[in-house]
C-alpha cells in the first residue's frame, strides 16, 4: 500500500527520561556509534541490520532522507535520545502506511538500554501525538511472535490483538509471521498512554502540547 499524506507538526516530544525529536544530518556520527554498537541485538529482528556497518556519509544521507521526508509531510522517524541529547539510545516513527487517517508505530532500542521501559515511554510519547495532535483514527503496531519483549509494549498499553498473518514478512531468507496489535481512538481514552505528561514542540519550537 502506498503511503498516506498525514500532516504531523511535533518535531520535538520531550518524556521524563528521552528526547524523541526529527532527525539533523549532525546526528549521523550518533547513530553510526548506536547500531554499530547494538548489531547483533538488532540483526533478530531487523532486516536493515544486516547491511551494517555503513560509512558515515551513508548515515549523512539516510538522515537527509528521513528529515526530507518528514518534512514533506511522507513519513516520521525520529531519533530516541537522553536528555543531553549526546546519546542516540533508539529510534521510532509514525508510519503512513497504512491508509487514510491512521498510522503504523515502530521502534528499536540499544542494547545497553533494554528492560528499563524506554520503548515502551517513546511508544506511549507518540501514542499520545498521534491522538491528540494529529487526531488519527487508529494506530498499529506489528511485531514478529517471536519477539516477546516488542509484543509486550502494545499489551501493556491497552492495544487489541487482532491476528497474527502467518508467513506476511520476506525476512533473509525466510517468511515471518507477523503480529497486528490495533488501537482505535475511542479507546485511547483508556490507554495508560492519554494520561502522559510530556512536551510536544512543533519545528519553530512553539508548543503543541
Amino acid at each position: 500500500m502506498s503511503e498516506t499524506k498525514i500532516s504531523n507538526p511535533a518535531y520535538r516530544i520531550e518524556t521524563q527520561r528521552l528526547v524523541l525529536r526529527c532527525y539533523k544530518p549532525s546526528d549521523a556520527q550518533l547513530m553510526v556509534n548506536s547500531v554499530t554498537e547494538s548489531l547483533e541485538h538488532l540483526k533478530p529482528w531487523m532486516s536493515w541490520a544486516y547491511n551494517e556497518p555503513e560509512p558515515i556519509e551513508e548515515k549523512i544521507k539516510i538522515l537527509k532522507r528521513a528529515r526530507g521526508r518528514f518534512d514533506l509531510g511522507q513519513d516520521y522517524t525520529y531519533g530516541i535520545f537522553n536528555p543531553q541529547e549526546d546519546r542516540l539510545i533508539g529510534g521510532a516513527g509514525l508510519h503512513t502506511r497504512l491508509g487514510e487517517n491512521e498510522l503504523e508505530i515502530g521502534y528499536w532500542i540499544h542494547k545497553d538500554f533494554i528492560k528499563q521501559g524506554l520503548v515502551t515511554e517513546a511508544t506511549v510519547a507518540l501514542i499520545k501525538v498521534a491522538f491528540d495532535v494529529i487526531h488519527v483514527h487508529r494506530i498499529e503496531i506489528h511485531c514478529d511472535p517471536a519477539n516477546i519483549a516488542s509484543a509486550a509494549v502494545p499489551r501493556k498499553l491497552g492495544f487489541t490483538h487482532e491476528g497474527t498473518l502467518r508467513a506476511k514478512l520476506y525476512f533473509l531468507d525466510h517468511w515471518r509471521d507477523t503480529m497486528i496489535w490495533g488501537l482505535l481512538e475511542t479507546e485511547y481514552p483508556n490507554s495508560p498512554a492519554s494520561k502522559a505528561q510530556i512536551k510536544v514542540f512543533d519545528a519553530n519550537g512553539n508548543t503543541l502540547l
